[in-house]
C-alpha cells in the first residue's frame, strides 16, 4: 500500500526519463533486466487490516473486521452530513450513510488485492514474442487529494518473451490499482511494474488518459481537459520502433 515511504526495490532502481516525439515523458530503468525489478509476492501492495486495530488481546492487535469499518464509515458519514448542514435522520437521508460507507469500501476494495492474487495461474507458456496490446480499458478512481473521482481509459502493450498473461487479467491489474486513493502518475507505473512482476517480458507500455472531475466540478473549474501520462520500460523506451508501433495501436 502506498504510504509515501520508498521500499529498498524503489532505493535501488536507478531511473531516467526520456522525452519522446509525442511530447510524452518515460520512464524506465537503466541497465537493469527488466526481470530484476520483479518484486515476488508483491506483499506491499497488499492492504494490511492488522494496520487499524479494534483492540489488544494478548498484547497482540487485532485486526478490523468489515463490520467495524463499515460501523465507522457510516458515522463519519453521519458526522460529514450533519457538518455540511444536513439532517441526517431526515426520510431521504436515513440510509445514506449506511450505502455511502459501502460505496467507499467498494470504490477501495483495491487495498485488499495484490498482483498474485488477481493474476492467479493465468500465465501461460506460449513461444510468441509480439507485441500484445489491450487498449480502451475503462477505469474508475478517486483521486487521494479530495476523494473526487478521476476516470478514462488505460492501454497496456507488452512483449513477452516466453509467457503470456490472460488478457482479462490486464484488465482486472488495473482494476486492482484504480480502486484505491491513487493519482494518475502513480497508476501508470504500478500497472506497468506489475506485468514485469507477473510475466517478465522484455518490454512494458501502459499510457493513462483520464478526465479529472477535481478540476472540472471545483477549483478551476475547467471541464473537457484531459490529463495523459506514460510509462515506457525495456524494448519500449529503448527502441523507437516499438515505441512507435505501441502508440499506432493506441490511437487505431
Amino acid at each position: 500500500m502506498e504510504n509515501g515511504s520508498t521500499s529498498k526495490n524503489d532505493q535501488n532502481r536507478d531511473k531516467k526519463q526520456s522525452n519522446n516525439s509525442d511530447g510524452t515523458v518515460s520512464t524506465s530503468s537503466v541497465g537493469v533486466d527488466l526481470g530484476s525489478l520483479a518484486t515476488g509476492s508483491d506483499d506491499r501492495l497488499l492492504w494490511r487490516c492488522d494496520s487499524w486495530r479494534e483492540g489488544d488481546v494478548g498484547g497482540e492487535p487485532v485486526p478490523m473486521s468489515r463490520e467495524v469499518r463499515l460501523a465507522r464509515l457510516e458515522e463519519a458519514f453521519k458526522t460529514i452530513l450533519e457538518c455540511v448542514g444536513e439532517d441526517p435522520t431526515r426520510n431521504g437521508l436515513l440510509e445514506t450513510p449506511a450505502r455511502a460507507a459501502k460505496a467507499m469500501l467498494f470504490l477501495t476494495k483495491g487495498y485488499e488485492e495484490n498482483v498474485d492474487m488477481v493474476v492467479k495461474n493465468a500465465r501461460f507458456d506460449e513461444d510468441y514474442n509480439n507485441m500484445v496490446t489491450v487498449k480502451d480499458i475503462e477505469f474508475y478512481s478517486l483521486c487521494e487529494h479530495h476523494l473526487i473521482p478521476f476516470y478514462g481509459k488505460i492501454h497496456i502493450g507488452y512483449i513477452p518473451t516466453g509467457q503470456v498473461l490472460g488478457l482479462s487479467k490486464l484488465a482486472r491489474i488495473s482494476e486492482m490499482f484504480t480502486r484505491r486513493l491513487q493519482n494518475q502518475e502513480r497508476i501508470t507505473k504500478q500497472i506497468a511494474h506489475a506485468v514485469v512482476d507477473a510475466i517478465r517480458p522484455s518490454g512494458v507500455g501502459v499510457i493513462i488518459e483520464a478526465t479529472h472531475m477535481c478540476m472540472c466540478m471545483r477549483g478551476v473549474q475547467k471541464s473537457g481537459s484531459i490529463t495523459m501520462t506514460s510509462t515506457m520500460m525495456g524494448t519500449f523506451l529503448d527502441d523507437p520502433r516499438t515505441r512507435d508501433e505501441f502508440l499506432r495501436f493506441c490511437r487505431g
